[in-house]
């Protein structure tokens, strides 16, 4: 079975500074794109932030300049530094990845359980 962990969230002043992880750990044998999303109260969940295999980024609109992507692929690691957080970043953030379990097998999506980043005075 593959799990993804995160880690990292918690409580924050608007303009400071988190940094989330997610580690991804079972039999697997390849990961594709790496990414986090995020839903806040009320809301659907929407994507925050992708990088694939070989390291192409996109962020959403909101959070660009701000956040930024990255991955350990020796770890099957990644990570989200999130800069500048605004009470609008508030929300549960989920970690996914599109993991191949075995050589012949399909990519199919996992989502981690997800951690709370608050930005609040």
């Amino acid at each position: 079975q593959v799990q993804l962990v995160e880690s990292g969230g918690g409580l924050v002043q608007p303009g400071g500074s988190l940094r989330l992880s997610c580690a991804a750990s079972g039999s697997i044998f390849s990961i594709n794109a790496m990414g986090w999303y995020r839903q806040a109260p009320g809301k659907q969940r929407e994507l925050v932030a992708r990088i694939t295999s070989d390291g192409m980024v996109n962020y959403a609109d909101s959070v660009k300049g701000r956040f930024t992507i990255s991955r350990d692929n020796a770890k099957n690691t990644k990570y989200l530094q999130m800069n500048s957080l605004k009470p609008e970043d508030t929300a549960v953030y989920y970690c996914n990845a599109n993991i191949k379990l075995v050589r012949w097998g399909d990519f199919s999506d996992y989502w981690g359980q997800g951690t709370q980043v608050t930005v609040s005075s």
